[in-house]
């Protein structure tokens, strides 16, 4: 399904239905330990969230990685085929993709793959008026899950995937790896793709980032509920929840939960589940990574990394991956 945006701009059409947001509902509510899948965040008010969480002061990746991608332009355009399509993974506000389309040498088409549909329409309107030369193809759908692309007009060098902002660490290991294998045959023998990565450094940093002191991580996670009782009819009581993350140095990652303040019943799915105080709704993970663990994780997709570039500090890094 295609759909115009308000300057004209057709976009393809595969968000998420309510049968499946429910089914995942369903399915992650009866688990154990209990989950909601994170890529559920983001309707319109939690992308609104989203870029106010990343201007906060304790957040840094959002601020490292456009500092590290406006320094390091030159080189990755050097690096990066001229003639590219552009595919990116959970585009967002688009900030990250100008820097990236103006950095680079005569790129030819475009095709940010979003969730949020509001997201997608306000970034690909504004793109269209600044990258005329670049054809905009959007995609509103779930990445996480393969997407037909569609073909642009004009014949393209080869296709450089852009996966900026850490993303890929909201998976574990295993998805990590599944997701990767994917972008393997969306670049095809000869693309190749570009991806944020956040390292691991000081725990308390970390936390920082994920515990604003503004509250607005914790509401864009409780968000997630209340976009569950919209759009699939549950029942979550927002005050009977809060938000907990914790960096774990064992497993290298940040585990986001939603914890039940009280004994409670909920529906949701057309299915009752019951919590206990304290019990938790695991949310998310953003894992953090060393040079070792994320060369190995791209080994087992089928991928190697060709370039990297770090940021002063080695707080954040991008990564230029091959098919192996």
């Amino acid at each position: 399904m295609t759909r115009p945006t308000a300057t004209g701009l057709p976009i393809t059409d595969l968000r998420p239905a309510p049968a499946d947001i429910a089914g995942d509902a369903v399915s992650g509510l009866s688990a154990s330990p209990r989950r909601l899948p994170s890529k559920y965040f983001y309707d319109a008010h939690g992308s609104q969230l989203f870029e106010q969480i990343t201007r906060q002061p304790e957040y840094y990746p959002t601020r490292v990685e456009l500092a590290l991608l406006d320094t390091a332009m030159p080189q990755i355009a050097d690096a990066v085929a001229t003639h590219a399509h552009v595919v990116e993974y959970g585009s967002g506000s688009g900030r990250k993709t100008r820097l990236l389309l103006e950095g680079l040498e005569t790129p030819v088409a475009y095709t940010p793959i979003e969730i949020s549909r509001t997201a997608l329409r306000a970034s690909v309107e504004r793109l269209a008026e600044e990258f005329p030369q670049v054809e905009l193809l959007p995609v509103c759908a779930d990445f996480t899950r393969p997407v037909p692309l569609p073909e642009p007009s004009r014949e393209t060098g080869h296709t450089l995937v852009f996966f900026p902002g850490s993303t890929l660490g909201n998976f574990t290991d295993a998805d990590a790896v599944e997701l990767l294998r994917s972008m393997r045959e969306t670049m095809g023998p000869r693309g190749q793709a570009l991806v944020g990565i956040d390292l691991d450094k000081d725990p308390a940093l970390i936390e920082a980032a994920y515990n604003d002191a503004a509250g607005v991580t914790a509401a864009f996670t409780l968000n997630l509920l209340a976009r569950l009782n919209r759009e699939i009819g549950s029942d979550f009581d927002l005050d009977g929840f809060h938000h907990r993350a914790r960096y774990s140095r064992e497993r290298r990652r940040i585990e986001t939960f939603l914890v039940s303040k009280r004994a409670q019943d909920v529906v949701a799915g057309g299915r009752r589940f019951h919590f206990e105080p304290g019990e938790t709704i695991q949310v998310e993970y953003s894992h953090k990574y060393t040079d070792a663990s994320f060369d190995a994780l791209v080994a087992d997709a089928g991928l190697q990394v060709v370039r990297r570039w770090n940021d002063p500090r080695d707080w954040f890094g991008l990564r230029l991956l091959e098919p192996a």
